[in-house]
């Protein structure tokens, strides 16, 4: 388990969000995510309904030239006239593309930047949530919900919004407009629509649970692919990759199946507006000739009804689309707003209790944890340790040795007791304040992708090179990081060849360059060999002096020197005293060190 200290000093406009559970709740979240956009974007929606207006006329001037051409067939045509019209239409037209482009432009930076701020606050919730959570999840699933997701909103917001509100001024308009030529043909055209509407409604009610079980099984399958990766030698030591197959598969099945369904759903709907608008063209050119026979319209408005179908039928195809879009985007938002729903760290703003230059005396009193309401594990804990002592926990695994380091550094709150430090309960103190006052070496090591200057100094400032230098040399590992290519600026990636070892050293140098006045070695010792061991002791035993310093370790050869020894079973401390002391005691610790010998 990665216990590092969460950062909680980092501020957020993160908002307090409950979990969406259904399309409109998810839906109106989003909507009320972007009201910090809201000006930019109604100035995108005016230019989209601006151009689709520009659109809008062009059929009526169609219309006029037709019939222009069509009365000077015989006495000749007014050409003027038409050159006229041509040029009015292609000034409306060029118009009509400025704004589009110009709200095509707007959307796309509003959408980058509302991507940006959902992975902000994904980043800063992350930072927000207990151990409990992350414990828990899968880091892959966590991972899709700022990638997949979050690109999945921003491309729907990017693609759709304005594409719906000029889908919906054209269909609303052409409507109009076909009412004002003729209300016949009007009733002829829509009436052959009105499938159509039936159709899309029924299939977008059928479709949505699809797209939210993709973006689900999109997550898991980043989850199980980040899983297996992770732990890549360890599934060929063991053979495991039939079953790891088996798991991939039934994942991916899913996905498979849910993904084309949701696709199959919406790839109706580009067919089924192409035969509802050509049966549109057919109601509208019977209806027309009928009407011209009898006198009552002329060809031009056959003409302009054709353009207005194809403007009345567009909207409609484009609406089918944002809204299957949308519901992708829907599902992804469902997602996002549930991790940030997610409940986080109790607030402590109202703590002002800070400990600066302690000296650092612990006491646990009477303290009691368990990770779940219905199971204990750590029963009435209660020690005593003085400023400066160097204290081991020892027990079989499952004791609760990690367990009391993480209420100790309140990456989980106690249920009932007390923790002091210097006669100051931690329940006063902020979580910030508490992660300074120790430094912390674990079994798993962590290093990021950056130098390894970078990575010794991490969070540390004013730190000069010579004191870096010092704190390798001291920790063993300065000879290494000499022989290879850059030094000490040498860059760690996937591509640079570090053992598990070596790894540990630079988290151990790292943990000495913090110089925090309490110090917590979790195995820090398990992934190098005993020669290296032996001088990272040494190194350790350099460090904790005048410190008070808490090691948890299975090879209890590396205790032997520690002032105490609080032995644990069963979420209990069932002997405590100095190595000495307890093997005279031929107790449970005296087993226990007998047999790793």
């Amino acid at each position: 388990m990665d216990n590092r200290p969460m950062n909680s000093s980092i501020k957020s406009s993160t908002k307090i969000y409950e979990k969406p559970k259904n399309f409109k709740i998810s839906l109106s979240k989003l909507i009320g995510y972007c009201k910090s956009y809201l000006f930019i974007i109604v100035l995108a929606i005016i230019f989209a309904i601006f151009g689709a207006i520009l659109t809008l006329i062009g059929p009526n001037q169609f219309s006029k030239i037709t019939n222009i051409i069509l009365a000077g067939l015989t006495t000749g045509i007014n050409t003027n006239a038409v050159l006229e019209i041509s040029i009015f239409l292609a000034c409306l037209y060029i118009l009509s593309s400025v704004f589009n482009y110009a709200q095509g432009i707007i959307m796309a930076n509003v959408t980058q930047k509302i991507s940006k701020t959902l992975r902000k606050d994904i980043s800063y919730k992350i930072n927000k949530l207990p151990l409990k959570y992350l414990d828990s999840t899968t880091y892959g699933n966590i991972l899709s919900r700022v990638t997949n997701d979050v690109d999945t909103i921003g491309q729907t917001l990017n693609n759709s919004v304005t594409s719906l509100i000029s889908s919906i001024v054209l269909l609303i308009g052409a409507i109009l407009m076909m009412f004002i030529t003729n209300w016949i043909m009007a009733f002829a055209a829509i009436g052959a629509s009105i499938v159509g509407f039936v159709l899309m409604a029924f299939i977008m009610s059928k479709s949505q649970k699809y797209f939210n079980t993709q973006q689900k099984s999109l997550g898991e399958l980043n989850g199980h692919v980040e899983e297996i990766y992770t732990g890549h030698n360890v599934v060929k030591a063991y053979n495991g990759e039939a079953e790891t197959k088996q798991k991939f598969t039934e994942i991916n099945n899913k996905l498979y199946t849910s993904a084309w369904k949701s696709q199959f759903f919406s790839g109706l709907m580009h067919p089924l507006m192409n035969f509802i608008g050509n049966f549109g063209y057919v109601a509208v050119c019977v209806t027309g000739a009928v009407l011209t026979m009898n006198g009552d319209i002329t060809f031009g408005v056959i003409i302009a009804f054709m353009v207005y179908v194809r403007l009345f039928m567009q909207p409609i195809s484009q609406l089918t689309q944002a809204f299957t879009n949308l519901q992708s985007t829907v599902a992804a938002s469902e997602r996002v707003f549930e991790f940030l729903g997610e409940q986080e760290l109790s607030d402590e703003s109202d703590k002002t209790k800070v400990l600066n230059n302690i000296k650092g005396n612990v006491e646990f009193k009477n303290v009691k944890f368990g990770y779940d309401a219905d199971k204990e594990v750590i029963h009435n804990f209660s020690a005593s340790i003085r400023a400066g002592q160097k204290v081991a926990i020892v027990g079989p695994t499952g004791a609760g040795k990690t367990t009391i380091v993480n209420l100790l550094m309140k990456f989980y709150e106690v249920d009932s007791g007390n923790i002091l430090i210097d006669g100051v309960s931690i329940l006063d103190l902020k979580r910030e304040n508490v992660h300074d006052l120790f430094s912390m070496v674990l079994q798993d090591t962590w290093l990021f992708e950056g130098t390894i200057k970078q990575n010794i100094i991490y969070s540390k400032h004013s730190v000069t090179d010579e004191q870096i230098v010092e704190v390798c040399k001291a920790c063993g590992v300065h000879h290494f990081i000499k022989t290879l290519p850059q030094g000490y600026d040498t860059v760690l990636d996937d591509n640079t060849a570090i053992s598990a070892g070596q790894k540990q050293l630079l988290t151990i140098a790292r943990a000495m360059i913090q110089n925090s006045p309490m110090l917590i070695l979790d195995e820090a010792t398990s992934n190098v060999d005993t020669r290296t061991e032996i001088l990272i002791q040494q190194a350790m035993d350099k460090l904790t002096i005048g410190r008070t310093s808490f090691v948890i370790a299975h090879r209890l050869s590396t205790i032997k020197n520690a002032d105490k020894i609080l032995v644990m079973k069963d979420g209990d401390i069932v002997e405590q005293g100095s190595h000495d002391e307890l093997l005279s005691e031929n107790g449970f610790y005296a087993e226990l060190y007998n047999s790793q010998f």
